[in-house]
């Protein structure tokens, strides 16, 4: 299934955009985004420590042609919890998305994140290729890791399986579900399987979202050195604005 939703999405690139959209949009547009949440869950395990983070990024799309390219940054704590050294993620990534045909949509492209000057060995930067196919609210995305994941050795070939829907539930009120799994290359330890039930509300000046995260990752497999448990449930607040 894996290398089936890869190949799909990878091939629509190459069959154009046969639907026209509701509105004329720009052949170019820049957006610039910013959050702060009081968790930040990456995957359904805790980035920041079980504490508040702020976050902030820059997306650039050319409408024709679907292409885009993009940059995100967070404030983290786990590279510290780790044994190395920074408390900044840096996201690059670059890709193309549209439509196959009316109501399916594709998104594929790649992605490194960064955390420089980690000093963790394997290093934590890690790159993967991902592709997505979507129908209507749903969609179904596969990532794959063609570097070590996240600073575990021998990772490389590790895979991220995520299956959801943000459904429209009233004006500017989003419902977002989600369950994926983590599969870690030769550190099956590592693998689980993480949930999330939310939903997001556009206040005009702002977005806020309120969501129940967790996972069932293994006992200390993702605890801070004090014993926090990162994969635990929890309540997650954010508030963000795109402009």
């Amino acid at each position: 299934m894996k290398k089936l939703l890869l190949v799909t999405a990878i091939a629509a690139t190459f069959m154009g955009n046969f639907a026209h959209a509701e509105d004329a949009k720009p052949d170019n547009e820049l957006s610039f985004n910013a959050s702060l949440s009081s968790d930040y869950r990456y995957r359904g395990i805790s980035q920041s420590r079980l504490k508040p983070a702020i976050s902030a990024g820059a997306d650039f799309v050319n409408n024709p042609t679907g292409f885009y390219v993009g940059t995100w940054a967070s404030s983290i704590k786990w590279i510290k919890d780790a044994g190395g050294k920074g408390d900044i993620e840096l996201d690059i990534y670059g890709g193309k998305r549209g439509e196959i045909i009316k109501d399916v949509s594709y998104d594929v492209g790649v992605l490194t994140y960064v955390y420089p000057s980690n000093k963790l060995n394997p290093s934590a930067n890690t790159t993967e290729i991902y592709g997505q196919v979507g129908y209507g609210p749903g969609y179904v995305k596969y990532s794959h890791s063609v570097t070590d994941l996240f600073g575990f050795a021998n990772s490389k070939n590790s895979g991220y399986l995520d299956i959801g829907a943000n459904i429209d539930v009233a004006e500017g009120t989003v419902l977002n579900l989600h369950v994926g799994h983590q599969s870690v290359k030769n550190n099956s330890g590592f693998s689980y399987t993480d949930y999330k039930v939310g939903v997001t509300k556009d206040f005009g000046f702002l977005s806020g979202s309120l969501a129940v995260i967790g996972t069932d990752a293994k006992t200390g497999a993702y605890s801070t050195p004090s014993g926090k448990d990162n994969g635990k449930t929890a309540l997650v607040v954010a508030i963000s604005k795109t402009f």
